[in-house]
């Protein structure tokens, strides 16, 4: 059973909308602030907790706070709330109607996501990644992968926000490692060795995989079906460099993307830094050599590496949506507007080529 009800006023503040979606620890709620608008509402399952180990568990808010980025979700709120099961920790933070960018990815249906807009989407990622590599010591992710990345509108176009650092950790300050958690297919192969160690380089790793995924539809590497942490055997051989598998992606791309995806720790970019200079230096267009393209149909792809049921399109939940959009612009309910445009994105990837430019001037206060 959910923790709140659409409906419910918490602490005469917030009004809960709906579920957004939930995890093994915590369940997401949008919700509406009585003055500012939509949130999120991150609210933990685990209930009868002390008041010390709710602040404990609030740690991920904390840490949000104090490391502030454009690119890193923002913390608005932390506190704790009586719920029919206990007392339970909440914070609240932005929320970002397009959702994450595994919505935005499967969006797109059989269809690619443009090169220039996975590139964009991965240096903000690296944007936002670098300055927690750079706290002393540094703070890795431990779960980069497109759930744990948000993608909307802003008026001057797409923003990537890293999100959930619910297993964010601080390195040990003399090895600069850390215990190895997360998704397992983001996961690189030092985090299946005997010591399991985690790093910034791991989360490199993390986003060369996400960003593959986004340019291929593919993962680098063939993962067993039951792939766990005592599997062996893994990450044999070398990847297809994306540019063979999609025309227009380069070789550039498939340098920096072959030093994210080093086997050795040691080999890799060392932090989201140097990853993201990198990114910053490359340059779409054709390479001077002729490339050998493994497969340029459409047809033959699709979003199943990551599994989940993708039913594609749905072009009537999308027009209601936009019909929907119109409506509340006309009422001048510009941000909600633009909400439920971004959200028949999601339905239909051809209305986000359409609209786009409407979402960013309603993002702007602009009703047109």
């Amino acid at each position: 059973m959910a923790l709140l009800q659409p409906g419910q006023l918490i602490r005469d503040t917030y009004e809960v909308e709906r579920l957004l979606g939930e995890g093994a620890f915590a369940e997401v709620y949008r919700v509406r602030h009585r003055f500012l608008g939509r949130q999120a509402m991150k609210i933990f399952k685990r209930v009868g907790m002390t008041v010390e180990q709710i602040e404990e568990m609030l740690g991920e808010a904390i840490m949000l706070s104090q490391i502030g980025h454009p690119n890193i979700v923002r913390v608005f709120d932390a506190n704790v709330l009586d719920t029919p099961h206990g007392l339970c920790g909440y914070f609240t933070m932005e929320n970002v109607p397009g959702g994450s960018l595994d919505k935005f990815w499967r969006s797109h249906g059989r269809e690619l996501v443009p090169v220039a807009t996975t590139v964009n989407l991965m240096k903000q990622v690296c944007r936002g990644l670098s300055v927690a590599h750079k706290e002393s010591p540094p703070v890795i992710h431990r779960d980069i992968k497109p759930q744990n990345i948000l993608v909307g509108y802003e008026a001057d176009g797409l923003r990537a926000r890293v999100s959930d650092f619910g297993l964010a950790k601080k390195v040990n300050p003399l090895t600069l490692l850390a215990t190895a958690a997360g998704t397992l297919a983001f996961k690189p192969p030092e985090a299946f060795s005997d010591t399991k160690g985690d790093s910034c380089s791991a989360d490199v790793w993390a986003v060369g995989t996400t960003m593959y995924l986004m340019l291929t539809d593919e993962f680098p590497f063939r993962l067993p079906d039951d792939l766990g942490w005592g599997s062996s055997g893994l990450f044999e051989g070398n990847f297809t460099p994306p540019s063979q598998i999609n025309p227009d992606a380069n070789k550039s791309l498939d340098a920096i993307l072959s030093r994210a995806l080093k086997k050795k720790p040691g080999d890799r970019f060392p932090s989201a830094k140097e990853m993201l200079d990198a990114l910053e230096a490359w340059k779409p267009g054709e390479d001077d050599k002729a490339r050998t393209i493994k497969s340029t149909s459409n047809s033959q792809l699709s979003k199943a590496a990551l599994g989940g049921k993708h039913s594609g399109p749905d072009e009537d939940e999308a027009r209601q949506m936009v019909n929907k959009a119109f409506a509340l612009k006309k009422d001048g309910r510009l941000a909600d507007a633009a909400d439920a445009l971004e959200e028949a994105f999601n339905k239909s990837p051809e209305l986000r080529g359409k609209y786009s430019h409407q979402v960013k001037l309603w993002r702007c206060g602009i009703s047109m």
